[in-house]
Order: structure tokens, then sequence, then C-alpha cells
């Protein structure tokens, strides 16, 4: 598995799956981003394959090891598509088909599928694409107007792999370079070397895919040595001179649980000083900015046009469907309420519950209308477009803009830590590192 250029496909999006990266500061431009398009009645569907070749040593995600023969393709398959059938009519009530031809209003649209994990690339592409085609057929959507993307790993990923990918309808890849440092790749218990991950973006961009996207992890205190600014700048602009249209770079974050989380609670974790970083990610920044790059998220940037649409709705505060073992999902109820829920974490129980037409979810809360204002105000303010407040406080059924909230927007434009325009709010350039707690004041 490898680090997320997405909020949150296969946990609660509380974060950044999008696990603790730094955000911007720079003062590179004062000029307003330009505006995204937000699709109120578009939703996402994610997808979990949770086996991996090996456990990263950092990953708090879902996966567990597995040799290819020994994944249970066909049935982790069947698996999920009894899931998508057991849920039909969890989806109609909360409303994912809003709407019908008396009433006049339009339906909701599913507008991406996510493949993540664990390794998706792993998973044969016959039995992926019999997934990804019940869920589009679930939607009555063409692969043509819905952003398709699976996850890779390079180990996993060659010409054959993703030609095939291709032709069962994924035209997206997102591939986990992580680091052009050898030194660096084996401390982060990675099994490829720096040439097979050039390799394979290479290759995801030979077959035809239309839209290839490389992770990096920077911040990175093992190997060699700390990694310096100029080093990560230059893996940096070397993933973008492949080819790509898209990239994300994590700064790596100590998650408890994790095998680097007990070694750093025994002190015997390198881990790099936060001034480096900080100085890592402007380089990187500045390096993926001088070849065309827009940073529009704290932790992504894209040639303008390919930005990840699944993730923006993540940030955006879209419902997604969530399938598979591990998966969350965030569905609308009545009222501007919602429910999330996660399935279970064993993929033995998992597919055991699915296809008996057991429990498959393993626990669920209910979110209120002002609960999810304020996880769409925390995601929104990462985006370098901000947030409409009153926009993302409608279909809710409530006010984005309180006395209290205004308030504090006062405050906060007062004191330069937010831009306003109307109801859309951004964090500026120079003070994005300290969005989450510019976002708590909002709450």
């Amino acid at each position: 598995m490898h680090s997320r250029n997405s909020a949150a496909p296969g946990d609660a999006p509380t974060s950044d799956r999008n696990r603790g990266v730094l955000a911007s500061e720079t003062t590179q431009s004062t000029k307003a981003p330009e505006k995204l398009v937000e699709r109120e009645l578009g939703f996402g569907a994610y997808v979990h394959f949770p086996y991996c070749l090996k456990k990263c040593p950092y990953c708090d995600f879902v996966s567990f090891k597995a040799e290819r023969p020994s994944i249970p393709h066909a049935h982790y398959a069947d698996a999920v598509l009894a899931e998508l059938e057991s849920r039909g009519h969890e989806l109609d009530a909360a409303d994912l088909l809003a709407g019908d031809a008396d009433s006049g209003r339009e339906k909701r649209r599913l507008e991406t599928l996510f493949f993540g994990g664990g390794t998706p690339s792993l998973w044969e592409p016959a039995e992926l694409g019999r997934v990804l085609r019940a869920v589009l057929d679930r939607f009555g959507a063409s692969a043509d107007d819905v952003e398709i993307t699976v996850e890779c790993n390079p180990t996993s990923l060659d010409l054959d792999r993703a030609r095939a990918l291709r032709d069962v309808g994924v035209n997206r890849l997102s591939v986990g370079i992580q680091s052009l440092d050898d030194a660096r790749l084996g401390f982060l218990g990675r099994l490829h070397s720096a040439e097979l991950g050039l390799s394979a973006l290479e290759a995801a961009l030979s077959s035809g895919m239309p839209r290839v996207s490389g992770d990096l992890i920077f911040g990175v205190a093992g190997g060699t040595s700390v990694q310096r600014p100029e080093e990560a700048a230059r893996e940096a602009d070397r993933v973008a001179a492949v080819g790509v249209t898209h990239v994300s770079a994590y700064a790596l974050t100590i998650e408890p649980g994790t095998q680097f989380g007990e070694l750093a609670r025994k002190g015997r974790l390198p881990i790099a000083p936060d001034d480096d970083v900080v100085d890592t990610f402007f380089a990187v920044e500045a390096a993926l900015s001088a070849r065309g790059f827009d940073h529009y998220e704290t932790s992504n940037y894209a040639v303008p046009g390919n930005e990840a649409r699944h993730n923006l709705g993540y940030w955006r505060g879209l419902d997604y469907l969530g399938l598979g073992c591990g998966a969350f999902g965030t569905l609308a109820r009545s009222s501007g309420h919602a429910e999330r829920y996660r399935n279970r974490v064993d993929p033995a129980a998992y597919m055991n519950a699915a296809l008996s037409k057991g429990a498959i979810t393993q626990e669920s809360e209910e979110l209120d209308p002002e609960t999810r204002l304020r996880e769409r105000i925390m995601l929104g303010l990462r985006l370098a477009a901000g947030i409409d407040l009153d926009a993302a406080a409608r279909p809710l059924g409530i006010d984005g803009i309180t006395p209290a909230r205004e308030r504090s927007l006062e405050k906060l434009v007062r004191e330069g830590r937010i831009v306003r325009d109307g109801s859309r709010i951004r964090v500026p350039a120079a003070r994005r590192a300290l969005v989450d707690g510019i976002a708590s004041e909002l709450f």
C-alpha cells in the first residue's frame, strides 16, 4: 500500500488521508485561486482491496500480507458484488438517487470510483473489472463519464498490467513511488527500487492510460541521512518530468499502532526536524510549480484540469459509498444528517458476511448537520480555493455563517488568517501551515 492522495478512501475523513501533511506557507502569489466547480449532486464510490505483498512500517490502513497466488481474487470480488446488492435499499434510502421524473429533480450522479488498499494492482484485472462494471451499472453510469482510479505499487505494475487495467475501464492510475533513493525506500519498507518506481510510471504512461499520478513521501530521516530539501525537490522534478499530470507529496507521519509508531514510542526511530520538513515542503512546491503544476490542495499538485476528482469529493464533504473489507462510507440521511459506517476489517469475516447476507457493517455513527459542516470546513480549507460556507451548509439545512461564526470570521480576517469573498473563505498561502487551527476557530 502507498501513501494516499485521497482524503479518506478507507478511513473516515477526519484529517487528511492525507496523513499529518504540512500545509504550504508560501507567499509566492497573493492572487485568489480559481474556484473549482462544486457538484452537490455528485457522489463517489470507494472499493477497498486489503491485500499487500508486505505491510509497510508506517502504514495504519487495513492491509494484510499475501502473495498474489494466495489472494482469493474471484471470491473477494463476489463478496464486494454481494455487498453492493445488499446495500441497494440503503442507497435508495440514503437519497443517493434523489428525485424522480415526476418531481423534476435531477438524479444524483456517480462521479468517481476509486480502488484503494492495500494494493489493488495485485487484484486480477478481470475481477477488478467485474466489480467496476457492476458499480457503473448500478448507477447507470458510463466509464467515459466517471473518473476510475486504481492505486498501484511498482512491484505489481508493468506495461501488461497497466494495459489490462485500461482495457477493463480504468482511466487513472495512482502509483506509489514514495522515494527515488534506494536507502530511503529500504527504510520505508518498500519492496521496489528507485529504478523500478520510475519504470512503473513509464509503463503506466506508455499503456495509454489517460491520467497517471505519482506519490512521494518527504521528511524522511531514515536511510543514509536526513532528506535535504534539494534532494526532495529533485525527486519531485524527476517524477514530474516522466510525464505524470498529478503528484501527491506527503510528509512522513508516525501513526500509533504501526511499526514506526512503536519504534518512535521507544525513542528508536530517526525523525526529521520540523524545520527541515517545512523547508523540504517549500522546495517540493517550488519544483512542481516550475513544472506547471498547481498546488490545489495541501498535499496535492496537478497540471490544471487533472485534479483528483475523487479526492475533491472528500474535501468538499460529498457522499461516498464504501465497499469492501474495512471500507468507510458516509451516506446522507434525511434532515441534513448522515450515517458513517465501517465494514468488517477481517477479510474472511467480511467475505463470509457479505456472501451469507450477514452483518457487513462493523460500526456506524450518525453525523448531525453541524458536525458535517465542521468536517466540511476542516477539509475544505485545505483546498487552495477554500470553501463557500453558504453552499456547504445549504444541503444540510443549517446556516453556514451563524452570528458566532461571523465574529470568528471577522477576527480571522483582521488577523490575516482568512481571506473572505462573501461566503467563500480560504486560508492565505502564508498561513496554510496553520490551517487546522484556523479551521477549529470556525467550529
